[in-house]
C-alpha cells in the first residue's frame, strides 16, 4: 500500500461519513434512531459521520436501507467507499508512540493538496532536521513525564525511553517524505522569528536546522516566510495553526489546532474563513520568500 492510498483512506472515511449524514438528515432520522438500527449509540453515529471511526459493511448496509437507498449502483458505490475507507495507514505501525487523536491528522496531512501553517514555538514538524526533531521530541517527552510524576502519589520520576524518542523522530521523518514525493502538496509556512531563535539542541543543531530551512525553501512546492520581531504585533495572535485543503471538491478545508491532550478540527465555513484571512494577512505582512531566506542567512551567521 502506498502512502497516498493509506492517507486517502482517511479522506474517504470523512467523505462517506458526510454522505451518510446527508442521507440521514434528508430522511429526517435522528442519530439516536440511526444508532438503534445498527445496535449502536447516538455517539457512534456521530463519530461515523465525522469520519473518526472505521466502518463495518453490515452497518453501512443497514443504514442505507434505513435511509431508503435502494438503487444497487448507489449502494455499491457507497459500500465500495466504506471498504476503501478501512485501509490501514502506514502510520499505524507507530501506534505505540502515536496519540490516537494525531492519527487522523497524519491521514489528512498526507491527503492534502495544500498545507498552510503558522508556527511560533518551534520549526514545523515537516521542516525539522533529524537532530532538531530529536531535541524537540525529547524535551516534550521529558516535560510530559515530569507532569506525570507530579501527579503520581509516589512522586517518583518517570523515565523517558530513548527507544520511544527514536520512534517518534522516525515517524516525523517518515511524514517529511510527503514534501519530496511525486504528489507533493503545496506547502506554505510562516515562521515567527521566535521559533528560529529559541534553541533546541546545541549550536550545531540550530545551525543545521536553519541551513535546512534555507535549502528546502528553494523547492518549488515550498513557500517559507519569516515574521520578524521588527514587525511588532501581527495577525497570528491566537497562536499556531495548520490549514489543510484537499483536491476532492466535496471535502471542506480543515483547520487543525493542537492542544496538550488532544486536537480540534474546525471545518465550518465561517471558522475556516477567519483563519484564511489571518493566514493571508500574515503572508502579506511578512518579508517575501527571497527576503526571508536572507533573514535566515543572517541568523545563520549569528548562530
Amino acid at each position: 500500500m502506498t502512502a497516498g492510498e493509506s492517507s486517502g483512506s482517511v479522506v474517504r472515511r470523512i467523505l462517506l461519513g458526510s454522505q451518510l449524514r446527508r442521507l440521514r438528515e434528508a430522511r429526517g432520522i435522528t442519530r439516536e434512531a440511526a444508532g438503534y438500527s445498527i445496535r449502536a449509540s447516538e455517539s457512534k453515529i456521530s463519530r461515523m459521520e465525522l469520519g473518526r471511526v472505521s466502518f463495518k459493511s453490515r452497518d453501512v448496509e443497514d443504514l442505507l436501507t434505513l435511509y431508503g437507498v435502494t438503487d444497487e449502483k448507489e449502494r455499491g458505490a457507497l459500500l465500495s467507499l466504506a471498504k476503501e475507507a478501512n485501509l490501514t495507514g502506514w502510520w499505524h505501525s507507530y501506534s505505540d508512540v502515536l496519540p490516537g487523536w494525531f492519527q487522523t491528522y497524519i491521514g489528512l496531512e498526507g491527503a492534502a493538496s495544500l498545507i498552510r501553517v503558522y508556527e511560533v514555538q518551534f520549526i514545523n514538524g515537516l521542516l525539522q532536521t533529524e537532530a532538531y526533531a530529536h531535541a524537540v521530541v525529547e524535551r516534550g517527552m521529558k516535560a510530559a513525564a515530569g507532569k506525570a510524576a507530579g501527579r503520581s502519589r509516589s512522586g517518583r520520576a518517570v523515565r523517558v525511553s530513548q527507544a520511544d524518542v527514536d520512534r517518534r523522530v522516525a515517524l516525523r521523518l517518515e511524514r517529511q517524505k510527503l514534501l519530496v514525493s511525486e504528489r507533493a502538496p503545496v506547502f506554505q509556512c510562516v515562521l515567527d522569528e521566535a521559533a528560529l531563535r529559541r534553541p533546541y539542541g546545541d549550536r550545531e543543531v540550530m545551525r543545521g536546522q536553519i541551513q535546512h530551512l534555507i535549502d528546502i525553501s528553494e523547492r518549488p512546492n515550498v513557500t517559507l516566510q519569516v515574521m520578524p520581531f521588527t514587525f511588532g504585533g501581527h495577525a497570528g495572535e491566537s497562536g499556531a495553526f495548520t490549514m489543510l485543503s484537499f483536491p476532492e471538491s466535496d471535502l471542506s478545508d480543515v483547520v487543525y489546532l493542537e492542544q496538550l491532550t488532544g486536537a480540534l478540527y474546525l471545518d465550518k465555513r465561517e471558522e475556516v474563513a477567519q483563519y484564511e484571512r489571518v493566514m493571508a494577512e500574515l503572508q502579506g505582512d511578512c518579508p517575501n520568500p527571497a527576503d526571508s531566506r536572507d533573514l535566515l542567512r543572517g541568523l545563520l551567521q549569528l548562530t
